[in-house]
């Protein structure tokens, strides 16, 4: 069955539109100043920040990569995206820290800890960062729907307009807008990850009719040579080190109106997407089993496997919901790299070093034309992307070299500025001489390559933060004293309220301070609320792990 766009499909996505931009702009009515725009405030409720951390973590180009990858390599490719799956219950841990950063920017936490030319550094790693992200999640969309419309409207095409949507509300409302929306389209990315694989299973005839197809390995969860433990290894920590210094997060999950809203939002809200992360999978296997079924030839590109599978599987008017789905993935992801690209600029560079000392309205308009011009330098990144799981590899990579430096930060007193720009600088040089040497291109992500340079990495920050003076004791008081105490958002007072009580330390903070010594009833009592969050989450990996493993042997 092959369906093009109908007058339906037109129509579910022109009410798509709509109903984004009312939706956006009606929350823009609460911003009035900066700190409602680029952090609502902080005073979020706990739906919020899950609706922000599915919807800012989820982009298109996620389903379109992984999709091409296991429908290439096997249903093992499910690691590409699931490379995260292992550290999700540590989000639980790290949550805390970005609300009790108490700023606005992630470069404002590197100049709290290293001084200024320090957070200088990182805002130009943050700037690149969203340029790059946003083109190959801009151009994954693209490239989905276009081979879903049937080559209807061009990739190009798509990006365009799916910009000039979401800068429209973005640039009005800021991150109260992207919260929002983040929200609503949080539903429409769970009905994207799943609405292929009912009508996919009944054309292949079922788990059954796969298994009958495929190669056993296609269906192996580790297959040796490509995605082995090793890769998997290596891709887990790629995520566990790059999240802390990825900019969006600090704004995504630190908005809550208490800690235990940023916990829940952002363990929980990524481990839906977990749980999505096996419907692109699925969707894979799905195409590799058809195509052979139908004797159709493989594809020129990997990545065209989900678009080929929303035009050939989908119903006229669910083909408009699957592109409204699309959309929504990624516009939600766009809204908010917006916002916080135009904080980064606005806090780090426009106030700081170009014009001081004006009106908070003024740094408000700076940061809006300022999102939309890094927006604009996304969209011309993104028309000229290839390889889009590479793209997005290589953004998640250079977040990994950049989080060495936010790890010394946040649990080792000793590291200091000079330890930290040369952890960033070896693991890069590194990994991309090594990548150079053996691809001749940059844009090419290997495992042991990543490895060897992240340890360098980390090599390089102990070995030259200890041959250097440290960091001076008002610098770090001030720095670790914000990370020892707790507060939350009352409405009534209208500000933060302090709200420190026993069990609330952090273990990130308190890694070379754990006091064991004192045994492990005192060990539990310091850090009860991490510790009992970490255990319920491992479970919901494990119980991941047996659903994805388990569905493929239903009939």
């Amino acid at each position: 069955m092959e369906v093009s766009l109908q007058a339906i499909d037109w129509a579910v996505i022109a009410l798509y539109f709509a109903m984004m931009v009312a939706v956006g702009l009606y929350a823009a009515r609460r911003v009035k100043k900066t700190s409602d725009y680029f952090l609502g405030n902080r005073s979020f409720n706990v739906w919020l920040v899950i609706g922000q951390a599915l919807g800012v973590g989820t982009h298109a180009e996620m389903p379109v990569s992984l999709a091409g990858k296991v429908y290439q390599s096997g249903y093992a490719g499910i690691w590409y995206q699931w490379k995260n799956l292992f550290i999700t219950p540590f989000y639980w841990i790290l949550a805390p820290l970005f609300r009790r950063f108490r700023r606005t920017t992630t470069g404002e936490v590197y100049e709290d800890r290293y001084g200024e030319w320090m957070g200088a550094v990182y805002s130009v790693f943050a700037l690149a960062y969203f340029t790059f992200n946003m083109g190959a999640m801009l151009k994954g969309a693209g490239k989905l729907v276009s081979v879903a419309s049937g080559d209807v409207v061009s990739a190009n095409t798509v990006v365009l307009a799916m910009t000039a949507t979401f800068l429209l509300y973005s640039f009005v409302g800021g991150l109260v807008s992207a919260a929002y929306t983040d929200f609503v389209q949080s539903l429409f990315i769970i009905a994207l990850s799943f609405l292929l694989i009912p009508i996919g299973l009944r054309e292949t005839g079922g788990f059954t009719g796969i298994r009958e197809t495929l190669d056993p390995n296609m269906l192996s969860m580790v297959t040796p040579g490509d995605v082995g433990v090793f890769t998997i290894v290596m891709l887990t920590l790629n995520g566990l080190i790059g999240i802390v210094a990825q900019p969006h997060i600090l704004a995504s999950v630190g908005t809550g109106r208490d800690e235990r809203s940023c916990r829940i939002g952002m363990a929980y809200g990524n481990f839906i997407k977990r749980f999505c992360t096996i419907g692109w999978a699925l969707v894979g296997v799905i195409v590799a089993a058809l195509l052979i079924q139908r004797g159709q030839a493989p594809f020129a590109d990997p990545e065209d496997a989900f678009g080929y599978a929303t035009r050939e599987l989908l119903f006229p008017g669910g083909l408009g919901l699957m592109i409204a789905c699309v959309l929504a993935a990624n516009m939600s992801t766009g809204s908010a790299f917006m916002v916080d690209s135009a904080a980064l600029f606005t806090q780090n560079f426009y106030r700081r070093f170009l014009v001081k000392a004006k009106s908070d309205r003024h740094y408000l308009w700076a940061g809006r034309f300022a999102g939309v011009t890094i927006t604009l330098l996304g969209v011309v990144f993104g028309l000229f992307v290839g390889n889009v799981l590479q793209a997005f590899l290589f953004t998640e990579t250079i977040a990994a070299f950049m989080g060495i430096s936010m790890f010394g930060a946040i649990s080792w007193r000793r590291s200091n500025r000079w330890g930290a720009v040369a952890s960033l600088l070896v693991s890069s040089l590194v990994f991309f001489w090594l990548t150079y040497r053996q691809h001749e291109v940059l844009l090419q992500w290997e495992a042991a390559n990543f490895g060897i340079a992240l340890l360098a990495g980390f090599a390089s920050l102990a070995a030259v933060s200890l041959a250097t003076a440290p960091e001076s004791r008002e610098r770090l008081k001030l720095f670790y004293d914000r990370l020892d105490r707790v507060s939350h958002w009352d409405d009534a007072a209208g500000r933060e309220v302090d709200d420190s009580c026993p069990g609330q330390d952090l273990l990130f903070v308190h890694l070379f301070d754990l006091r064991l010594g004192q045994g492990i009833g005192q060990l539990y009592q310091r850090f009860r609320t991490d510790l009992n969050g970490l255990a319920v989450a491992a479970v919901v990996v494990v119980a991941l792990i047996a659903l994805a493993k388990g569905i493929l042997w239903l009939p």
